[in-house]
């Protein structure tokens, strides 16, 4: 792998994760206090599904 794609999906994690508090501020607020709500297993069920299917994505473009 070289650095550069590594920095390339960085760039685009931030621009992704930067578009609904861009967009919808008010929603962002109201979804944070729910998260901030909810117990510890469902976060972490939460990211491994999210990593899953990261991971599932991944091997699909890059396989």
């Amino acid at each position: 792998m070289i650095w550069s794609d590594l920095l390339a999906a960085l760039a685009l994690y931030l621009v992704l994760e930067g578009i609904m508090p861009f967009l919808n501020p008010q929603w962002t607020k109201r979804f944070m206090s729910a998260l901030a709500t909810m117990g510890d297993r469902s976060i972490r069920l939460g990211g491994l599904v999210s990593m899953a299917a990261g991971v599932v994505l991944l091997y699909v473009v890059r396989g």
